[in-house]
């Protein structure tokens, strides 16, 4: 199904990080994960300056790993290349559950409220294709699809549009290729693919960077408010070093004066109001629609046991949803 196709792809990519060198230096340098959805010089544009600050204030060595796809970023925290890393909510699920994971903060908006983003699919401005055209089918279009792990690249399209029409993208589309955010925004804009998974952030980094490319799409879809990303650590990571993380990214632009507008600034080229704790149900709409997602794939492939096994797995995660209450605000 969909989901093994989309993970194939970054697999080759983790399976290299995973044979990569040694962990001599992680003693000294602390590497920071960043999925490179965008152009990496544009989003080190973004990110240095905070990792600039962080080295500043935790007396910590730190370094950025960039990589382009999600699958690659938890392998490389699960195989420690990684102890902590910027990661949205799909693969911080991931990150908890295969790679020893643990959040340390999620991100808020600039009035200090729980953030949220959304999933959009986008066409070439003029095209005249619509939502509707695309629910027909009929392997008309090219599609392009996100990373398999990402929150708004995949797994959103998939619970609010393709799953609740009962449609397949790869029996529906001409081609479905997967590719990052700002790879998608592109090929739609040059004509390479008729359709495209993006998000909201995505497209405001990239009016700022690439205007006219912009100019040139058009949004046919917007999904429900997704949760925001959220920094990860892993569990086993010194205590007095996480300590000091987790004291950086909670306080961070929050001081008066001119280090706190500073902060600010960083903060806000970044698209973020800051950092605060996150509670057990920070994920559950992410755990809701991907235990959806399998029971779906389950329920297609016609295996009563794998359809079984689903059930209940999904049963089990909303008994889960329903223990933790309502969402903190």
């Amino acid at each position: 199904m969909m989901r093994k196709l989309l993970a194939a792809i970054g697999l080759a990519a983790a399976l290299g990080l995973a044979g990569c060198g040694g962990q001599g230096d992680e003693s000294k340098t602390l590497n920071f994960s960043i999925l490179s959805a965008e152009d990496q010089l544009s989003m080190a544009k973004v990110w240095q300056p905070l990792l600039d600050d962080m080295q500043k204030q935790t007396g910590l060595k730190v370094k950025a790993f960039y990589a382009s796809n999600y699958t690659s970023l938890i392998e490389a925290m699960r195989f420690n290349q990684v102890q902590v890393g910027w990661f949205s909510a799909l693969p911080t699920l991931e990150a908890v559950n295969r790679a020893d994971g643990e959040v340390l903060g999620r991100i808020i908006d600039a009035d200090g409220a729980a953030s949220s983003y959304q999933s959009v699919m986008i066409v070439r401005k003029g095209s005249g294709i619509s939502l509707d055209d695309v629910l027909k089918c009929g392997k008309r279009y090219n599609f392009g699809i996100g990373d398999a792990r990402s929150t708004s690249g995949t797994l959103a399209p998939m619970a609010y549009v393709f799953i609740p029409h009962n449609i397949d993208p790869q029996t529906c589309f001409k081609l479905v290729r997967s590719a990052s955010h700002q790879a998608n925004l592109f090929a739609v804009a040059n004509g390479v693919v008729d359709v495209a998974t993006n998000n909201s952030v995505g497209l405001v980094f990239a009016k700022r960077e690439y205007p006219a490319i912009v100019d040139k799409i058009q949004v046919i879809w917007t999904s429900p408010p997704l949760p925001e990303s959220s920094i990860v650590v892993r569990q086993d990571l010194d205590p007095a070093v996480k300590a000091k993380l987790k004291t950086f990214f909670l306080t961070y632009g929050t001081a008066p004066g001119p280090e706190g507008d500073h902060e600010r600034r960083v903060l806000k080229a970044l698209t973020y109001g800051g950092f605060r704790p996150a509670d057990a149900s920070y994920l559950d709409p992410i755990r809701q629609m991907d235990a959806g997602q399998t029971l779906y794939e389950a329920k297609t492939s016609g295996d009563a046991q794998k359809i079984a096994a689903a059930q209940k797995a999904y049963d089990a995660v909303m008994a889960g949803i329903a223990a933790h209450g309502p969402p903190a605000k």
